[in-house]
């Protein structure tokens, strides 16, 4: 039975099991009230779609790469993870050869107490046909939902976007062409998700590399003039605070 085929199955039986829980803590939620954060949890960018996130006893590294394609020209990461979480096994979005317990494939894994859920959508506009599927991922770190959406063009469904919930922090990418979200449907999905933070992914921040399909920034932000959007760094440590609106961080 296909890789897909078997994921939808355990997807329903995980959809159920969340949905009965759901129901019987819905008096105790809380939702209207922006959560404050106990521990530091601290992100640091490798540019691309690629991260390295510490907080709650874990570090995890976001979609390592090579430098190829539309990677083309930034410096590999050079870390030492527990946990690597990959979109593809793509050079530019799933390439490790080091340290790391290194996930890629959906389905739901517990590691020291560390609940991941990577969910199975096309990488392309075309139902898969062109570039198969991708993986993305959910889990609470230190206390703060993330959700990353690196690398995948193709529909979330609405059972997915239930079990995802509302993210404190979202990676989407925004770049466009073959294998990445337009900066419209981006934006779409931000709407959707309302996240708190948003740190878009998968975009041109110079000169194109050859080869590479992807825009820049623009498009997006042209679209979500209704967010606030700041420019950060390298490097960005998670409000104890979490914004009701959503916010944009810009990262280099």
């Amino acid at each position: 039975m296909p890789n897909h085929l078997l994921y939808m199955i355990s997807k329903f039986f995980r959809f159920k099991l969340i949905f009965k829980q759901a129901s019987l803590a819905i008096g105790l939620v809380v939702a209207l009230v922006s959560p404050s954060i106990a521990d530091v949890v601290e992100i640091k960018s490798f540019g691309h779609s690629s991260f390295l996130v510490r907080g709650g006893g874990h570090s995890i590294l976001l979609n390592p790469f090579k430098a190829v394609g539309c990677a083309q020209g930034l410096r590999e990461p050079n870390v030492i993870p527990d946990i690597v979480l990959a979109s593809s096994e793509l050079a530019d979005e799933g390439y490790w050869k080091k340290e790391g317990v290194f996930f890629v494939k959906p389905g739901s894994y517990l590691i020291r107490g560390l609940n991941l859920e990577g969910f199975s959508a096309a990488h392309d506009h075309n139902g898969g046909r062109r570039f198969g599927y991708g993986t993305f991922w959910q889990w609470t770190q230190g206390g703060v939902n993330f959700v990353h959406l690196g690398g995948i063009a193709g529909n979330i469904d609405s059972q997915d976007k239930l079990l995802l919930g509302r993210p404190d922090v979202l990676f989407i990418g925004v770049g466009g062409g073959s294998k990445v979200f337009s900066a419209k449907k981006a934006a779409s999905i931000v709407n959707e998700l309302n996240p708190r933070i948003v740190i878009p992914v998968q975009y041109n921040r110079g000169e194109r590399p050859p080869n590479c399909d992807q825009t820049d920034i623009q498009p997006f932000l042209d679209v979500t003039q209704n967010f606030e959007n700041r420019i950060i760094g390298r490097n960005l440590v998670v409000p104890n605070k979490l914004p009701e609106k959503t916010v944009i961080h810009l990262m280099q």
